[in-house]
């Protein structure tokens, strides 16, 4: 039972308390100005209310929720005016003040249904046309001029002025679709056509606009996209099996396998694996000429460059070397690639073992292929 009646706690409101008092400011001024607009226009006593309830609804729509398709203007001015008009023609048709009254409602919402004006607090005026006393059935059809329309207006133009004086969109109109469509779009996330046959499966009305729908899900592709890279690993990039060479190995050797796999570095691992420090082609050419890095091995050896073949990497290596964990977070090795002038960086385990090596191209290669995995990944989504 305690588990069953849990469930209809609300959420906890995500709204700033700076756009709450906002919102309340906005709702004080649209029915302060609203209710003595009407009341000035109201000197000669005559029956027209200077506030009629609905009023009250509609202010916390417009002023708290600005970005609810239910809050939009002719949301607003059409379901007051529609509902208006069905409550009067209800009141004056049917007798009994309990069928008119549900009469009212229900053809008032199917109205706004078929006009797309659904507006809540209309569903009120509808009710109080029916029910709101003699001085309401006086008016007639009048009532859905003064006070509905008439209020209904200036509560709008309240609306807007005080959204634009405080930095606020209102209305949220409706983007052209054609126009957001590019043929691009598919391949980066979820496209509007996707998004609005989703709404239609669907097959509720929901309290967001498309627009603004398509807006939320995009920020929370970027949210999602951050938090990801923010977790990729040196070990999610690294290349493995890493190339590596004894600390007994010679020069010549660690050239030959230089050129041989194509790469500029070798880490140098003691008996038990661990990174001891590592060699570049330029440390085993013993020049450090840019021109010579460039020229073959043989060239080299023909100009006097390298060192005596029988040399040992473990008395040219650099140490000790700068290595990283595979557990490291890779947004904390960019810098070392971007700042600090590193090529190749050896990749190790806790033990300090060597586990993989990690070169500038990978970084960027590991960077794109997560990219394009977590775009279809929302894809498929």
């Amino acid at each position: 039972m305690i588990d069953w009646l849990s469930r209809f706690i609300p959420s906890p409101i995500s709204v700033s308390w700076s756009e709450r008092i906002r919102s309340c400011v906005g709702a004080l001024i649209g029915i302060t100005i609203t209710g003595i607009t009407m009341r000035s226009f109201n000197q000669s006593g005559a029956l027209v209310p200077f506030l009629v309830a609905p009023m009250g609804a509609s202010a916390v729509l417009l002023f708290a929720v600005p970005a609810s398709p239910i809050a939009q203007p002719w949301s607003f001015v059409g379901g007051n005016l529609i509902s208006a008009t069905i409550g009067v023609t209800c009141s004056q048709f049917i007798s009994d003040p309990v069928l008119a009254a549900a009469a009212a409602i229900a053809f008032a919402l199917c109205a706004m249904f078929a006009f797309r004006c659904v507006h809540p607090p209309s569903g009120a005026v509808a009710l109080t046309a029916v029910l709101g006393g003699a001085n309401v059935h006086a008016l007639g059809y009048g009532f859905v001029f003064a006070p509905i329309a008439v209020q209904s207006l200036i509560m709008l133009a309240c609306a807007i002025v005080y959204h634009a004086l405080t930095g606020h969109r209102y209305p949220h109109t409706r983007h052209d679709s054609s126009a957001t469509n590019d043929p691009g779009e598919s391949r980066r996330g979820i496209s509007r056509v996707e998004l609005e046959s989703a709404l239609r499966r669907h097959g509720e009305l929901l309290d967001i606009g498309t627009d603004d729908l398509a807006s939320l899900l995009q920020e929370v592709q970027m949210l999602a996209y951050a938090r990801s890279f923010s977790e990729l690993t040196c070990g999610d990039v690294m290349s493995r099996p890493a190339i590596y060479i004894p600390t007994r190995t010679s020069v010549k050797a660690a050239h030959d396998i230089l050129l041989r796999h194509s790469i500029k570095a070798l880490p140098v691992t003691d008996e038990s694996d661990r990174v001891i420090g590592i060699v570049t082609r330029a440390d085993v050419r013993g020049c450090e000429e840019t021109a010579c890095i460039a020229e073959t091995c043989d060239r080299c050896i023909e100009r006097g460059t390298v060192r005596n073949q029988e040399t040992l990497v473990d008395s040219l290596m650099t140490t000790p070397p700068e290595t990283v964990e595979a557990g490291t977070l890779l947004i904390t090795v960019v810098p070392m690639f971007a700042k600090h002038g590193h090529h190749h960086i050896p990749v190790v385990d806790s033990h300090g073992r060597l586990v993989g090596m990690m070169t500038q191209a990978d970084v960027v290669s590991g960077l794109y292929q997560h990219s394009h995995a977590f775009t279809d990944m929302q894809r498929a989504a």
